[in-house]
């Protein structure tokens, strides 16, 4: 073989992929059941439920964005590159998972992606996974341009399948309940906690690997480190047991009243290389149990980091690789959510719970179905609702409005993240828009950043009056990305509406945090005391006490962000500053002209398709250790992949992509 001819050979392919996905993908899903096809949910003989439309009517949004088209000649050319080294590593994967695992690790030395332990570890836990979807892939498919793009970043994504979700009752003509101006609950959001076990004080905290303040055996010793791990976190590591113990008490100090908290998953730490079952098992149970401890009321959901491998979350019907996860999430979320909502979760992660002292109903979903480096999911033709969820939570939202109940959604990746399938995040934005009255906020975490997105009923035309609804992305408590930081909420009693955010964070900067006494955890900021005045009208304090009398309060509706960047747009401080409190402080970027457009427009990016922020693959940086240590894991972002990252690099070096043909061809004898 020669590259010319794999080029050739990937053209030729591609131009009947289309037919042989649909053959093979008719293979693979043979004696799947009724809930893996996911009729229920894109029947298109079913209406959407708009009121006065008929069969075959779409929500407003429904479709492809102004500018949203994906698939533009732009990408043919990186896309015919990404396919011929496709159709190599489909003939290595072939050979079988030893050789595609000593395949890749050889690769992932070669480039220098890691340390060879890290790429040793990670590509054996990855690799029989992507081999497992590449010998099943059509090249030149939908699946396999979504796989150039989680790969290796050098294609855009394809265009939407528009399907048009089915409801099974029409949507009512009211628009969210206007607060009540009684005195508001108070509830806590925390998220990406990555505990790390084995954070050892005195530990090198500026180490070669995506991970630091470990003992690692090709490291020096705890007390010989130039730059020894201190008790209580380092921006290198994850987070020592000592800071999540902090955040709780804080917590408890702050937020004495607090109705109940979301967690919004990442429990176990960065170091994707060498993560188990029964590591992870206890890792996850034992968190669990230390909010418990804590005495919280804690609603919570499935991160990509609690599986092992890293983001592995097979579909129902596919593999029962994760139930391991499910029994464990289950069996720490019954004290919580109950018995029924427990018995769901160790279906396929996901829950529906009624809060106990309101009219409210927190849905939890597992948002790792969606998640652009599971490499699970690329099946072929890959399940437009993998198990079956976005089916089961339609109907959970209509149980819903049916009683009156007002509704949380809760998930770790946000839907409108650059890595969340847009086919998926298109289906969602349906559901979202219908039952726009009854969600009353989205919650989510996975990017470690303090930011939010806004959904709208016309991605054409992005205003204040089509705003729908809104996702709160609350910050991290490990310090990879910034101080370490939790989001109180000051809610409506009656409509659970959110009235203000504000993030309280530990700052690593001060003298205090690595103090015996511990990290001091303090206000940051309030949303509605930095965007309130900025809004017109303006808005209003919130009422404090019972004793004051009644009045009308403005929620933070979905509206007032989209005010809010608006705002931005019109005045580059109160932007600076945004940009600046993502991270908390924490080594502020600078972000203007095209920055600012793209970050402006992935506020307003409820659906992924509508994110301006290029895809690509989550990259990993593996850098000699230097004077200066910071965060490794680039983008703030959960979504590590070793041998992701490698086969990114591999598409683009030519001398690795000779010596990839020569391998597989027999040409040279891997070692």
């Amino acid at each position: 073989m020669r590259i010319s001819f794999l080029l050739l050979a990937a053209a030729a392919v591609a131009a009947q992929g289309h037919a042989q996905g649909q053959v093979l993908g008719k293979a693979l899903h043979v004696g799947l059941g009724e809930q893996q096809q996911q009729k229920p949910l894109f029947d298109p003989r079913v209406g959407l439920g708009v009121p006065g439309a008929g069969e075959g009517d779409t929500l407003p949004g429904a479709g492809a964005s102004a500018g949203a088209g994906d698939g533009d000649a732009r990408s043919t050319a990186p896309c015919a590159a990404c396919e011929a080294t496709l159709l190599q590593l489909k003939l290595a994967a072939g050979r079988g998972d030893d050789f595609f695992v000593a395949l890749g690790t050889r690769a992932c030395k070669r480039l220098k992606i890691a340390d060879d332990d890290v790429c040793e570890g990670a590509v054996a836990l990855e690799g029989p996974i992507i081999a497992h979807s590449l010998r099943g892939l059509s090249i030149g498919s939908k699946t396999s341009r979504l796989i150039c793009v989680a790969l290796f970043g050098s294609c855009s994504f394809p265009d939407v399948e528009t399907d048009n979700v089915s409801f099974p009752s029409p949507k009512p003509g009211g628009k969210r309940p206007r607060p009540s101006g009684l005195r508001p609950l108070r509830v806590v959001h925390y998220s990406d906690i990555h505990v790390d076990p084995w954070y050892t004080e005195g530990a090198d905290a500026n180490c070669t690997k995506f991970i630091c303040c470990r003992h690692y055996a090709d490291g020096p010793a705890p007390g010989d480190a130039v730059q020894p791990a201190r008790p209580n976190g380092e921006h290198t590591c994850d987070s020592p047991l000592r800071l999540e113990q902090s955040m709780y008490e804080a917590m408890h100090r702050l937020v004495p009243d607090a109705a109940f908290s979301i967690f919004t998953g990442d429990i176990v730490d960065h170091a994707v290389w060498n993560t188990t079952v029964t590591q992870n098992t206890l890792d996850v149970s034992s968190a669990y149990d230390r909010m418990a401890v804590a005495g919280m009321l804690v609603y919570g959901t499935a991160g990509n980091h609690e599986a092992s491998p890293a983001n592995s979350y097979p579909p129902l019907g596919v593999s029962s690789s994760v139930q391991w996860l499910y029994d464990t999430l289950s069996a720490s979320w019954m004290r919580w959510v109950g018995a029924r909502a427990a018995d769901t979760a160790r279906e396929f992660g996901a829950y529906s719970a009624k809060y106990p002292d309101g009219n409210l109903r927190v849905i939890s979903l597992s948002t790792n179905l969606y998640y652009i480096h599971n490499f699970w999911l690329y099946e072929e033709p890959m399940e437009k609702d993998p198990s079956g969820q976005l089916a089961w939570l339609v109907t959970e939202l209509d149980e819903a409005e049916k009683a009156g109940e007002r509704v949380y959604i809760i998930g770790h990746m946000p839907l409108g993240a650059r890595d969340a399938f847009h086919d998926a995040s298109n289906y969602f934005d349906q559901i979202v828009n219908r039952y726009e009255a009854t969600i009353a906020a989205l919650f989510f975490g996975h990017t470690h950043l303090d930011e939010f997105e806004i959904w709208y009923s016309n991605y054409n035309q992005r205003t204040s009056d089509n705003a729908v609804a809104v996702s709160y992305i609350g910050p991290s408590m490990t310090p990879t990305s910034g101080h370490p930081a939790f989001h109180v909420y000051d809610v409506d009693p009656i409509t659970f509406g959110v009235l203000d955010v504000t993030t309280y964070i530990a700052n690593t900067s001060d003298p205090a945090f690595h103090s015996t006494e511990g990290p001091v955890w303090t206000k940051y900021y309030s949303a509605r005391e930095a965007y309130g005045a900025l809004v017109s009208p303006p808005l209003g304090p919130l009422r404090t006490s019972d004793d004051e009398p009644e009045e009308e309060t403005r929620e933070l509706d979905p509206a007032f962000w989209h005010e809010v960047t608006e705002i931005f747009e019109k005045d580059s401080s109160v932007f600076e500053d945004f940009i600046s409190r993502k991270r908390r402080g924490w080594q502020p970027e600078v972000c203007d002209g095209d920055c600012k457009s793209a970050e402006i427009c992935k506020l307003r990016a409820g659906r992924a398709q509508d994110n301006c922020v290029p895809p690509g693959s989550i990259r990993l940086v593996n850098r000699q250790a230097d004077d200066i240590p910071t965060s490794k894991i680039e983008e703030h972002n959960c979504g590590s992949s070793v041998l992701a990252d490698t086969l990114g690099s591999l598409a683009g070096d030519s001398e690795t992509r000779a010596w990839l043909e020569m391998v597989i061809g027999g040409d040279l004898i891997l070692e």
